[in-house]
């Protein structure tokens, strides 16, 4: 286990948070119909392990399908930077980090392993068939 806290921010910096993570465990990448468009990669944590430094006033919020999260994004630049999830099958409270976010380094980025989801049939513990354009 590789603990580490990274800060992170979206593109223009309005939005800043602080994060423990292991970017060894990696994290995920999922085709359902919103991470396939946005090519989202994140990792999850517990609401101990995330503090928002900055920007509450920017962010904007998104939910759709079960509504069992928050997706939020920075109105200023658009970049999708945590969310805010409530699933029994991943612990209950979590908040799912963007890894692209991350002030890491392109070694740790590299080396962080990727799970995929298949989402969009609702088959998250298992891979879609095609991953590449993930």
């Amino acid at each position: 286990m590789a603990m580490k806290t990274y800060t992170g921010s979206c593109h223009c910096g309005a939005v800043r948070y602080q994060a423990d993570v292991d970017l060894t465990e990696g994290g995920a990448r999922c085709n359902c119909s919103l991470c396939r468009k946005t090519r989202a990669w994140g990792t999850n944590v517990k609401p101990s392990a995330f503090r928002l430094l900055s920007g509450e006033d920017a962010l904007g919020s998104y939910e759709f399908g079960m509504k069992v999260g928050q997706h939020r994004f920075c109105k200023r630049c658009g970049v999708r930077v945590f969310g805010n999830f409530n699933i029994p099958q991943l612990g209950g409270e979590t908040v799912s980090i963007q890894i692209a976010t991350l002030d890491a380094s392109d070694e740790e980025l590299a080396a962080s392993p990727v799970t995929y989801c298949n989402g969009r049939d609702n088959d998250w513990w298992n891979a879609p068939a095609v991953t590449a354009y993930l």
